[in-house]
């Protein structure tokens, strides 16, 4: 079995603790395949000699399972890769709260359970986020967490006018909108006042962002639904599109933004048979206490 290592490198702990799982899958039989870059900042155990590959498209194409270490960063960043390679994904938590991560750095000898089969797969819906410009030019992006349409620096809220399969239905006037997956409702969601939502369940949720009303509520839509949001504030006040917090992109009057789900799915392995919203409280009461 081949193995890929995706590795916060900016993190002194991520860096140690990959070095140890590097060697716990390696002497369990596993091959095992890393970046370069992480290879170069002592990721990798010594005694292990991986296969280094140059670029993440490459290191998900030759692997049957990949392993995160690092926070929930780490996670979204390289979900993209897994869910259009197919390829089943486990994160290692060494961030502050890990909601997507399944194993803390105490139990990664547990790891080796991934060589004997010892796991199970969630499948997690993605959006197909399209921004589509004035001259017909499409660009599309994946999200893992969220797409958010929102004001730009400028203290001003923005109207965003909202259809659903073609049909207009509201007309939000705040901060922004988010659109949210299941998974991402404990993220950026959450902050903002939307529903906690299974990550297995598959539906898309808006969330007005600070909206200048007292009826303004998330909503949730079934996933086959196709949302599309449209600035409509006269006053041409700077507008971004933001996908997982990674992608940011200036938005124009005349742009539209068209949410759907994904044809991929994300596939997060798990370990251990762990009730989410348990886990859920879990993580919300490290979170007070930090």
């Amino acid at each position: 079995m081949k193995i890929a290592i995706i590795v916060n490198t900016g993190k002194e702990k991520a860096l140690e603790c990959s070095s140890s799982i590097t060697r716990i899958l390696s002497e369990g039989g596993a091959e095992i395949s890393i970046l370069k870059e992480a290879f170069d900042k002592g990721a990798c155990d010594s005694a292990v000699l991986p296969d280094i590959k140059d670029d993440y498209a490459e290191l998900f194409d030759d692997c049957d399972i990949a392993v995160t270490v690092g926070g929930d960063g780490t996670i979204i960043h390289s979900a993209k890769y897994a869910a259009v390679s197919s390829k089943p994904m486990i994160g290692v938590n060494v961030g502050r709260l890990g909601f997507a991560a399944e194993v803390e750095p105490d139990n990664i000898q547990d790891l080796i359970r991934l060589l004997s089969g010892e796991y199970s797969v969630q499948s997690r819906m993605l959006l197909s986020v399209e921004l589509i410009h004035e001259n017909g030019k499409c660009e599309k992006y994946l999200a893992v967490n969220d797409a958010t349409v929102a004001r730009g620096q400028l203290s001003r809220i923005i109207d965003i006018s909202v259809s659903l399969n073609g049909s207009e239905i509201t007309t939000y006037s705040a901060d922004g909108i988010l659109f949210s997956t299941p998974t991402g409702s404990t993220a950026y969601a959450l902050s903002a006042g939307g529903p906690i939502v299974n990550p297995e369940m598959g539906c898309i949720l808006l969330t007005p962002i600070c909206p200048h009303s007292l009826i303004s509520r998330s909503v949730v839509f079934d996933s086959d639904s196709l949302l599309t949001a449209a600035i409509t504030t006269r006053d041409n006040i700077p507008a971004i599109l933001s996908i997982d917090g990674e992608v940011n992109l200036e938005l124009k009057q005349s742009d539209t933004v068209k949410v759907k789900r994904a044809c991929e799915d994300l596939k997060l392995i798990t370990l251990y048979d762990r009730n989410f919203y348990r886990l859920l409280n879990e993580k919300l009461r490290e979170r007070k206490s930090l």
